[in-house]
C-alpha cells in the first residue's frame, strides 16, 4: 500500500508564492523578476504577478530604480509575531508547570487570535494516570467556558454584543445567558472564572486573563481537572494560584511595553 505523508489537495499558487518569499529570503541582494523565475524554474508571466501580489500585500519591495524585489517588513512583521508566541510560552511555561504540580490538573495558555477566538499556545500536564489532554494548535471561541468568562469580563463588550457572541457558543450543558452574565461579574471580581461541567461534562475549568498594557485581554491561563477530584475549597484554592500567576506574567508584558 502506498503511503502518502502530504495533503491530497496543495495550492500551486500559494506553494509557488512561498517559494518566492523563501528565494527573496535566502539572498543576499535584490532580484528581478527574470531571475526570479529562471532560478524556480516559473513561468515569467506567473512570477511576475505573483510577486505583484506579494508586493501589495506588504511582504516584498519593488525597487523602481533597479526593477528588483526584496523580503518586505511585512515578513518581518510575521516572523515577530511567532517570535513573540514563543517567547510567551517560555516565559509561562514555568508557571504552567507549577499549576500542574501543585493540583495535580493540566495547565493550559490560550493566546487571543483573529475572530474572536484563542488558540492553545502552551500546556503542563500533572504526572497523575488520568489526565486532560488537549492539542497545542487547538482552536475555540474566545467566550467560551471559564476562559470565555474571564475574557468577557475584561472585554468591554455591552450586553447585547455579548449576548450576540454568547448565542453563538455551543455548550455541552448550555447555561442561561443570565448566569452566563452573572458568572462574567463574578469573574471580574474576583479575577478568575469557573466552569464546572458546562463546557465539557465532569471537567471544571478555572481561568484567570492575562492583560496588555492597555488592560484588554490578551490571554488566558487555565487550570482543567476531573470535577469529582476537586472540592469547592480546591477549587477557589486553584483560582487563586491561576490568578496570581496572571498578574505576574500581565505585570511583566507591561513592563516590557514601557521599557
Amino acid at each position: 500500500m502506498a503511503s502518502n505523508t502530504s495533503p491530497e489537495k496543495l495550492v500551486s499558487a500559494l506553494m509557488s508564492g512561498l517559494a518566492v518569499l523563501r528565494h527573496l529570503a535566502a539572498s543576499s541582494t535584490p532580484l528581478g523578476v527574470t531571475r526570479i523565475a529562471k532560478d524556480l524554474e516559473l513561468n515569467a508571466s506567473t512570477c511576475f504577478n505573483l510577486l505583484k501580489t506579494l508586493v501589495h500585500e506588504g511582504l516584498v519591495n519593488f525597487d523602481e530604480a533597479t526593477k528588483t524585489y526584496s523580503v518586505g517588513l511585512g515578513l518581518v512583521e510575521l516572523a515577530n509575531g511567532a517570535l513573540e508566541q514563543a517567547s510567551y510560552v517560555r516565559m509561562i511555561q514555568p508557571y504552567l508547570q507549577e499549576i500542574s504540580s501543585t493540583f495535580q490538573v493540566t495547565a493550559t495558555l490560550w493566546h487571543r487570535t483573529r475572530g474572536n477566538r484563542v488558540v492553545l499556545l502552551g500546556r503542563a500536564d500533572n504526572e497523575g494516570a488520568i489526565r486532560v489532554h488537549m492539542n497545542i494548535g487547538q482552536r475555540l471561541p474566545m467566550y467560551l467556558a471559564a476562559l470565555g468568562r474571564c475574557m468577557a469580563a475584561h472585554s468591554g463588550l455591552s450586553t447585547e454584543n455579548l449576548r450576540k457572541e454568547f448565542e453563538a457558543l455551543r455548550w455541552e450543558t448550555q447555561p442561561t445567558f443570565e448566569q452566563y452574565l452573572k458568572d462574567v461579574e463574578r469573574a471580574r471580581k474576583l479575577g478568575y472564572a469557573v466552569d464546572n461541567g458546562s463546557y465539557a461534562k465532569g471537567v471544571t475549568t478555572v481561568s484567570s486573563a492575562v492583560l496588555d498594557e492597555d488592560r484588554r485581554p490578551l490571554m488566558a491561563i487555565s487550570a482543567v481537572g476531573f470535577s469529582g477530584r476537586l472540592t469547592s475549597a480546591q477549587v477557589s484554592e486553584m483560582g487563586e494560584f491561576v490568578k496570581e500567576r496572571a498578574l505576574k506574567v500581565s505585570r511583566a508584558m507591561r513592563a516590557g511595553a514601557k521599557a
